[in-house]
Order: C-alpha cells, then sequence, then structure tokens
C-alpha cells in the first residue's frame, strides 16, 4: 500500500458536501442527553457565537436537532434582536447581538454577552 491509497481525497471523504469540499465537524457522533440545562435556542446561539458562518445542517448536527428546526429558531433569535444575518454568496454569515437581555425574568439582568462568555 502506497501512501497515496491511504489518503481520503474530498470526493471520497465520508463527510463531504454536495461541491467535493470535506466538512469538519467536532464530534462525528456527538452524544447528546436526555435533558440539558440550555434551550436548543441558547445551543444555537453558543454555536453561531462559536463560528459565524456554520450552515443550518451543521449546527442541527452540532445541537441534536432538525435542520428545519434550527431555520425557526434562527428565525425567532432575529426577529427577537440577538443575531443578524448576512447572505454571503449562497451562504449565511451570522452575526450575534451579544446587548440583548436574556428573557426569562430570572436572568433578564444579563444579556447574552454574559452567557456566552461564562461558557467561553
Amino acid at each position: 500500500m502506497t501512501n497515496r491509497d491511504s489518503v481520503i481525497t474530498s470526493s471520497n471523504h465520508p463527510y463531504s458536501n454536495a461541491y467535493g469540499r470535506s466538512v469538519n465537524f467536532v464530534d462525528p457522533t456527538p452524544t447528546i442527553p436526555a435533558w440539558t440545562f440550555l434551550t436548543n435556542h441558547a445551543h444555537v446561539l453558543i454555536a453561531i457565537s462559536r463560528n459565524p458562518e456554520l450552515r443550518q445542517r451543521d449546527i442541527s448536527f452540532l445541537v441534536g436537532i432538525t435542520p428545519g428546526a434550527v431555520q425557526r429558531i434562527i428565525a425567532d433569535l432575529e426577529t427577537e434582536g440577538y443575531i443578524r444575518t448576512e447572505r454571503v454568496g449562497r451562504r449565511n454569515r451570522y452575526e450575534v447581538i451579544g446587548t440583548g437581555a436574556l428573557r426569562h425574568p430570572l436572568e433578564n439582568d444579563h444579556c447574552v454577552e454574559d452567557l456566552l462568555k461564562s461558557l467561553d
């Protein structure tokens, strides 16, 4: 076996997209517990803050929800002013607006930026 035979090209990479580009996930099989302390909205916001150029399909994989759920959550976050979406070519780029207050009365004296900083 030569060194060339063991190379994974973009066309045979197990996580290639339709354009032959390899897609790198944090963990190919994330284990998501039955319940978590944060909501899916918070998980999507955290994923976007860590990589604003993630595709919705990648966000759904990381969070463990459907792409449709990600689409609805992104629409909610954008409507309420927590994120801004910019179209760049055929992709979206997201910007987190950290000044928005958290929504629940128990934590509404904190902003999104406080949450994100505490989890980094």
